[in-house]
Formats: C-alpha cells, structure tokens, sequence
C-alpha cells in the first residue's frame, strides 16, 4: 500500500470536496480517500498494483479539477501568492468599473434618497426616453471588462455543470449570464418599443 498526498486546485465547496472524493473512490484499488476541503488536499492510500499516481491525477482532471503531487512546499507557496495577487488584480478592475456602472444605473436614486447633485453631462446623455438605449447600451459596456476578467466563474462553472457536479461557480454563472442576456433582451425591446 502506497500513501500520497496531493494538492487539489478549484475546490470552493464541499460539493467540489466530495465530488473529488468520490471520483477517486471508485478507482480500482483504491483503499482510503481523505479529501480536505480548507488545505485542498487530498490524502489517498491505495495498491500499487492497480494503480499508480498517473491514474488519480487522470482522475481527477476528468472531475473539473486541477491536481499535483505535493512535492516542494515553496512551489505550493508560490503558487498561493500568485492566487492572492490574480485575486486582487481582479477585485480593483472590477470596482473601477463597478464603481460607474452603479453610478449610472442609479444616479436617479442616489439624487432621490441621499440628495446628491448630478452633473448635467451625465443627466443630458442617460436621463429621458430619448436616451433609453444609451443609457442601457452603456451599462453593457461597463460590465464587460467585469465579465472578462472574472470569466474564470463562467469557464469552471458551466464546466462543472456540464458534468453534472455543479458548485458555486456554477451558481454565480448561471445567475450572471441569465442577468447578462435579459439585459441584452431589455435593451432590444426598449428599441423596439422606441420604435414603436
């Protein structure tokens, strides 16, 4: 019997965890499955004449889910830093185009509860029926960058769900791609009704 420990990318629940597990439990030869959900770990003892590392490691990319042999603890650190660093890359774009986007989908409001002035630029270009379709049209624009540098949810999710094993992911992609094309919806029937 041989024991390994290997490290698990792209869990983020413990759906991911036991999906993991179970997909490594029903290799031949497998004797003991223990996955960890917060280290993302996996500690798999198992007959070396069924098996070998090759073969888990298989398994588990043809789950959805990254996978290494927990070799060197700096790589591992390394890698974590990298994550962090992607992370907040991430998180700053997205706020800086979160922060417009919410401003000109809501400027009406902010002025109605809290009193807030609003430029004349801004109420010139998005405010009136006229300037319905910019006012949606722009909104798309500003969400786009968001998508694309977060496209990571949508890539692992619908992977995930076309599995059959879906996961939070999977869950914030679904969500966002239904709110995605009824906005794009909207704005086509507010051309229409213009038109109209």
């Amino acid at each position: 019997m041989k024991k390994v420990k290997f490290n698990i990318q792209g869990m983020t629940c413990s759906s991911c965890s036991s999906h993991v597990e179970k997909s490594v439990k029903n290799l031949n030869g497998i004797k003991n499955v223990n996955v960890n959900l917060l280290s993302n770990t996996m500690i798999a003892e198992y007959d070396e004449k069924y098996l070998d590392d090759n073969i888990i490691i298989k398994a588990v990319i043809d789950a959805g889910y990254g996978i290494s042999v927990e070799d060197k603890k700096i790589e591992k650190e390394l890698e974590n830093d990298d994550g962090i660093k992607s992370m907040k890359k991430r998180l700053i774009i997205s706020i800086c185009f979160l922060v417009p986007l919410m401003y000109i989908a809501m400027y009406h409001m902010f002025y109605e509860w809290f009193g807030l002035p609003i430029p004349k630029i801004i109420d010139s270009i998005f405010s009136g029926t006229q300037n319905a379709i910019i006012f949606g049209f722009t909104q798309i624009l500003l969400l786009l960058p968001i998508v694309y540098v977060n496209r990571n949810y949508f890539i692992v999710g619908f992977k995930r769900l076309f599995k059959r094993s879906p996961n939070m992911d999977s869950l914030i992609a679904i969500g966002s791609t239904a709110a995605i094309v009824y906005g794009i919806f909207a704005i086509y029937m507010i051309g229409y009704g213009l038109r109209s």
